[in-house]
């Protein structure tokens, strides 16, 4: 009996502390679960809340380029496309061959999207194929229940309604790479494309626009389930207006047809870029979707360089067209007078080396403005004898060569102007005489672009140190050439000295100048100009000798650059230009003509804009004036 009461305290006392550690848990999960519950509630049911609800980004409507009329230079339309959700897919690549069906897909395409799903986020869709007519979309739609994961979509994608015409201009849009997508989620969003070349890439963060948010509720896996609100809309990028005149744009690329050429027309009240065209070119629309390689490659073998923006990257000998340049450094270094006359009778010798003229009889006795309207190489042969190549280097620098201008634009070049220590650092070798020679006309190591070219005919025409632009503000009015422009500041030259220029320039244009047209119409406004041909090969003694071959017998890369440069109307500058014909021949057969054309247009056009500025004009002063008709005081009967 006692030891079954000893065991019974025993049992007692396990229980009673078995059931007091099993209270002690309870107590502590209780506790634990009103501080979780009570005191971090607030706290998790917030956590909770991120991990269900999910911020999506919204893209934004690209601004458009306009021209200085508020003409349409890059803009957006409509576009169908189809993406593809690979978490919602359970073969995705079957998904996409099921897609090849009604797709144009080619093998590189496939192997794009593939690793595009690889690097991509979860449930952030895939764009497959964009650019689709209707009836593909159509068929796309009536298919969604045999192809999971596809979604079809209807956006906006970038279009340039004048292609080619203003590639360069305005550049195009290209799928981001790794590094923009990095920096930036909203490139990960299907169908937003990123600036590649021109205004496009300058001006990507003024065009973009800013992505808007949605709230959506998302489940475990991530998969959209409902969108929840607030939602903030997408922020439209801002418009960029040029000071470009998409009629005169189109008139200078059709002048200059698909040779390899450049064009520059320089409005000189304001600096504006009236037009920049450079031939041939590409169709910006086919990097929108993505260009083929069959015609990737093409543009890149071809000889005339489509890609390369000829009036901004274009480096050429300036020829001729430099004359005026060097004869101003003789001037302004009291090397020469306006009177000054040499003999030219088709060649120069300096040293061991012969100089030859263009033309091989010679011209005869020149003054300097004959001179310059005969473009006698002899000439300036003689003058280059009197003064150092560092003279003409500085004026050269003075009228805008050697450097680059601001222009919103990639890819602008400075070309080259050659003096005694740039020949050190990079030759290591000391200026010789004959260099100079070689400058003075313009070949040699000297090199241009065809807009430093329109920059100095402008700063030779108005003796002001024009600055070009080709972005305005929105606020400019719209045919705003008429109000006059920036006051620029003058160019550091004799006054005198210019207008010799100017007078040498108007007789290029007239009878027995190199540029002189017979049928021009005496009522045309007068024009100034000046011709230049640039050699890029060198002719051997023998060949002369034997009879220089023409242009036209040689290969096209043998053959000459035809350059020029003008402005009108002569005696009150209003617009300038620069053409280049790319292995044209001679100046004054393949760029003169379509220099002048280009000049008349021009006018044409601002002269429109004039009337319409001075009607508006009118129409607001008459719109201030009291209303109705002035009556006269009732004086009574005489």
């Amino acid at each position: 009996m006692a030891r079954e009461s000893a065991r019974y305290q025993t049992f007692s006392r396990r229980a009673f502390l078995l059931a007091g550690g099993q209270g002690l848990v309870l107590t502590g999960l209780g506790a634990r679960l009103y501080y979780l519950s009570v005191i971090q509630g607030e706290q998790y049911r917030l956590r909770a809340e991120k991990n269900r609800i999910s911020l999506r980004l919204i893209a934004p409507q690209r601004g458009e380029i306009l021209d200085r009329k508020g003409r349409k230079l890059a803009t957006n339309r409509q576009d169908f496309r189809v993406f593809l959700i690979p978490e919602q897919a359970s073969d995705p690549v079957g998904t996409l061959r099921h897609l090849g069906d009604m797709v144009a897909l080619s093998d590189q395409r496939l192997m794009r999207i593939q690793r595009r799903m690889e690097r991509q986020r979860q449930f952030v869709p895939v764009t497959v194929a964009e650019g689709l007519d209707w009836e593909t979309f159509a068929r796309i739609n009536v298919s969604i229940p045999e192809l999971p994961g596809v979604l079809p979509d209807s956006g906006l994608s970038r279009y340039y309604p004048d292609g080619n015409l203003v590639a360069h201009l305005v550049g195009y849009l290209g799928s981001p790479g790794e590094d923009v997508i990095e920096n930036s989620p909203l490139y990960q969003l299907p169908g937003v494309k990123v600036g590649r070349e021109g205004l496009e890439s300058r001006f990507e963060d003024i065009l973009r626009g800013s992505p808007g948010t949605r709230r959506v509720e998302v489940n475990a896996v991530g998969r959209e389930i409902r969108e929840l609100p607030p939602r903030r809309d997408a922020l439209r990028g801002n418009d960029l207006a040029l000071t470009v005149d998409l009629d005169l744009q189109r008139y200078a690329a059709s002048q200059l047809g698909e040779t390899a050429a450049g064009a520059v027309v320089l409005d000189l009240e304001r600096g504006d870029l009236l037009a920049l065209a450079s031939t041939p070119a590409f169709d910006p629309n086919e990097f929108t979707f993505g260009m083929s390689e069959e015609n990737w490659n093409a543009l890149l073998q071809d000889p005339r360089k489509p890609l390369l923006n000829k009036c901004l990257s274009g480096q050429f000998p300036p020829g001729s067209t430099i004359k005026m340049i060097v004869a101003l450094a003789a001037l302004e270094q009291g090397a020469i007078s306006p009177e000054t006359e040499f003999y030219c009778n088709g060649k120069h010798r300096l040293g061991n080396h012969t100089f030859h003229c263009w033309k091989r009889r010679g011209h005869g006795r020149l003054d300097l403005v004959r001179g310059i309207a005969q473009s006698c190489d002899v000439y300036f042969y003689k003058l280059a004898e009197r003064i150092d190549i560092d003279v003409i280097a500085d004026m050269a620098r003075r009228f805008g060569f050697g450097e680059t201008h601001g222009l919103a634009l990639d890819g602008e070049k400075q070309g080259l102007v050659p003096d005694r220590a740039w020949k050190q650092a990079v030759m290591n070798e000391p200026w010789q005489g004959g260099e100079t020679l070689i400058a003075s006309i313009g070949q040699g190591a000297m090199l241009a672009t065809p807009l430093q070219l329109a920059i100095m005919t402008g700063r030779v025409a108005t003796g002001r140190r024009l600055k070009p632009r080709i972005v305005r503000p929105l606020e400019d009015d719209v045919f705003g050439s008429y109000r006059g422009g920036p006051d620029f500041d003058p160019m550091d030259v004799n006054p005198v000295h210019l207008a010799l220029m100017r007078r040498s320039m108007e007789m290029v244009m007239e009878r027995g100048g190199t540029a002189h047209d017979y049928s021009r119409r005496k009522s045309a406004p007068k024009q100034a100009g000046k011709t230049g041909t640039a050699q890029v090969r060198r002719i051997t003694e023998q060949e002369r000798q034997q009879g220089v071959l023409d242009n036209n017998e040689l290969p096209w890369n043998a053959r000459d650059h035809a350059l020029f440069v003008g402005y009108a109307p002569a005696e009150a500058p209003r617009v300038a230009v620069s053409i280049l014909v790319q292995h044209g021949g001679g100046g004054s057969r393949a760029a003169a003509p379509i220099g002048r054309r280009l000049l008349d247009r021009a006018l044409d056009i601002l002269a429109a804009d004039d009337r319409t500025a001075l009607k508006d004009e009118k129409g607001d002063r008459d719109d201030a004036s009291p209303e109705g008709d002035a009556m006269a005081p009732d004086m009574g009967e005489a």
